[in-house]
């Protein structure tokens, strides 16, 4: 049995003689076993609204379910980063919850409820 997996890719713009950066994708706690995987993609400010970042998980997403046979995607968004969520949004995704710092209590709000006097 095999556990979670993750890499990441360098994405490049083919030019004449050279590859530029533009930004990395990643693939991050992909379980085969569970059939699920998270990606996350960062641009390079000069390299955003170019649609660079909508082919690469484009392409992404097209292995996985098709060649990997994996049958969910998740990606973690800020809730300020609007064009990430907008990106996500047209590529399929469905908000279904917010996280609050990435967990699922915090410390103030369990002070809160359990304060003694």
């Amino acid at each position: 049995m095999t556990g979670p997996r993750s890499w990441a890719l360098r994405l490049t713009r083919k030019a004449w003689e050279t590859s530029e950066p533009v930004g990395i994708m990643a693939c991050h706690d992909a379980d085969p076993n569970m059939g699920w995987f998270e990606c996350g993609v960062t641009m390079g400010v000069d390299h955003r609204r170019k649609g660079y970042a909508a082919e690469a998980v484009g392409m992404l997403l097209r292995f996985m379910f098709a060649e990997r046979r994996y049958h969910r995607c998740e990606a973690r968004i800020l809730a300020h980063n609007a064009a990430s969520l907008a990106l996500h949004r047209r590529l399929g995704f469905v908000e279904e919850g917010r996280l609050r710092d990435r967990v699922g209590l915090l410390a103030e709000d369990f002070a809160q409820s359990h304060a003694t006097d």
